[in-house]
């Protein structure tokens, strides 16, 4: 799928693709370049702009939203890297203090909380909103309990709220192929870009990620992918007694991959897969990224990533793995690596600076 535009009436018409293409598709390169081309018209007056969901159904817009809710933190990050932070109205999860980097944490604190997990449906469908964003297909993973009581289309239509997809995260699951670029995550930066009218600081956004991942791939294109150590991300957070094994089809497996490393779980075809220890034990990983989640403090960050690892150090089941008899740990956060955003480029370069010292500037 690419983006497109066509002429009705005499009013071009930007139909993009994507809140992301390549989570649903397997994610090609082209995908995000092309949707920044089209993006580009947007910002000089190309309304109406469309996206897709999942499924493919599409949302158009006749100008850009002026009262938009965010599912989670992600979304709202998202929109406040762009400069539509002054078009957020609330978030449900919304992100702890001194998660969000610089004035990013400021302008997040004063969005209005609708939620600190799901926003209920009714507050949602009363919110005054005209868009919501929605970071996941389904809220469970992000300890939501499900969405069984998510509104409808039609009720959403009825509040008068437009319902969209950050794809990179939502169609994971529902990928054909594994996710191994962040073209999925450029796409979508693109298309909320071109939906909130921001599309020059989107195409800012993705340069830079480009041009960071690019640097890696090109330090660690001298070592063969048979000779690339072998890697665990640890979701520490997730719960300790049945591990959760980070597949090819979630975001993360596209950073380690990117990284120049080989994600012990890239056989397991879906986001995230409950395994047992013996799984891990079978893999018997090279290096183990400790993935705590941001706990708002450099304090409070450390002594989550210590417990993360004595527990790996003590444990009979994970005390022998090579991993942790070496201590090749890497205090990288969760969701910079397993959420879509500007920060997944960040994480490629961090991950490689560790594995590959002084050849990643």
């Amino acid at each position: 799928m690419r983006s497109r535009s066509r002429v009705w009436g005499g009013t071009t018409v930007v139909v993009l693709s994507g809140l992301l293409v390549a989570g649903c598709g397997g994610g090609g390169k082209d995908t995000a370049d092309g949707n920044a081309g089209q993006a580009g018209k947007a910002a000089s007056g190309g309304y109406p702009v469309s996206v897709t969901d999942c499924m493919g159904a599409k949302t158009t817009f006749s100008g850009a939203p002026k009262r938009i809710v965010t599912s989670n933190a992600s979304g709202l990050e998202l929109l406040l890297r762009l400069g539509a932070g002054d078009q957020v109205i609330g978030t449900g999860f919304p992100p702890g203090k001194g998660t969000l980097p610089g004035t990013l944490d400021t302008q997040a604190q004063k969005i209005k909380v609708l939620s600190q997990t799901v926003i209920p449906k009714e507050k949602l469908l009363g919110s005054g909103a005209d868009l919501y964003i929605d970071t996941f297909a389904s809220m469970g993973s992000m300890g939501g309990g499900g969405m069984g009581d998510a509104p409808t289309a039609e009720e959403f239509k009825a509040a008068g709220i437009k319902h969209i997809y950050l794809k990179s995260t939502a169609c994971a699951a529902q990928s054909k192929s594994p996710v191994t670029d962040l073209s999925a995550v450029e796409a979508d930066i693109t298309s909320l870009g071109a939906v909130t009218g921001t599309s020059a600081q989107a195409q800012k956004l993705v340069a830079g990620m480009k041009a960071k991942v690019a640097a890696v791939q090109k330090a660690v294109s001298g070592t063969a992918q048979s000779n690339r150590p072998t890697y665990f991300f640890f979701d520490y957070d997730a719960g300790t007694k049945q591990p959760s094994a980070t597949c090819n089809r979630q975001i993360a497996n596209a950073v380690i991959t990117l990284a120049g490393a080989r994600n012990v779980f890239a056989d397991c075809a879906g986001d995230y897969k409950q395994v047992g220890w013996e799984d891990v034990i079978a893999k018997n990983p090279e290096w183990i990224q400790l993935g705590v989640r941001n706990r708002g403090s450099e304090a409070a960050n450390k002594k989550a990533f210590d417990e993360a690892e004595q527990w790996l150090k003590s444990n009979p089941a994970t005390k022998g793995l090579k991993a942790v008899k070496e201590g090749h740990f890497l205090r990288i956060g969760s969701e910079q690596t397993t959420i879509a955003g500007v920060e997944n480029a960040d994480t490629v370069e961090a991950i490689a600076k560790t594995l590959y010292p002084g050849k990643v500037a």
